[in-house]
């Protein structure tokens, strides 16, 4: 009997958010200031803004049974309130998994 060989891993791993989340890579912080201070890593603030990278099915109406679409697309630039969503790390990246409500604009 041959030993066992493990599923080769992919290198790119896909989410697909569930309901009303969405899944959003969160801008860089400022390294500068404008008048051109550079800023250590611990007094940056997390940006409040991010790009739109998945996002779910929708709400589920309880009454109906019907899924009510979201009003933010994959791909759009978002602002976003400051303790929002659940940071996660996937290929080395971080992002955040929050629901459409935590939205504040969608940046044009």
């Amino acid at each position: 009997m041959p030993p066992a060989t493990k599923p080769a891993k992919s290198s790119s791993t896909s989410v697909r958010p569930l309901g009303d989340k969405i899944l959003v890579r969160r801008d860089e912080a400022a390294s500068k200031t404008d008048t051109g201070i550079f800023l250590p890593e611990s007094s940056k603030d997390k940006p409040k803004t991010g790009i739109v990278e998945a996002v779910g099915t929708g709400a589920l109406n309880t009454d109906t049974g019907e899924r009510i679409p979201l009003t933010i697309k994959k791909g759009d630039r978002i602002i976003f309130t400051s303790y929002s969503g659940t940071e996660v790390k996937l290929n080395d990246q971080e992002l955040l998994i929050m629901s459409e409500e935590d939205v504040l604009a969608i940046i044009d």
